[in-house]
């Protein structure tokens, strides 16, 4: 896939998190660039991102205005083809 094709990915994310870092492993595995919003320590950030997806854990990941959802969700979205399709935009 190429850069210019792929939506923008954004990835709520903390420093700390094995999650997260599993999360943009396998982003990265996959070629993809995306933006991080680190919300560990600044409340707002992390109340933003609460009110945009509805849970308050972290990652939450967004591929254009989908909310494919935390690690768990990309790994299962990923292994059954569906994050493919996210990225293609046929979903």
């Amino acid at each position: 896939m190429s850069e210019q094709s792929q939506p923008e990915i954004t990835v709520y994310l903390t420093s700390t998190c094995p999650y997260c870092s599993m999360a943009k492993n396998l982003l990265n595995g996959k070629g993809l660039t995306y933006n991080e919003i680190n919300v560990g320590g600044d409340r707002a950030l992390w109340d933003a991102m609460q009110e945009k997806c509805g849970r308050n854990t972290v990652p939450q990941v967004f591929i254009g205005d989908h909310h494919v959802g935390g690690f768990d969700d990309l790994s299962a979205a990923d292994r059954s083809g569906e994050l493919d399709k996210i990225l293609a935009g046929n979903v």
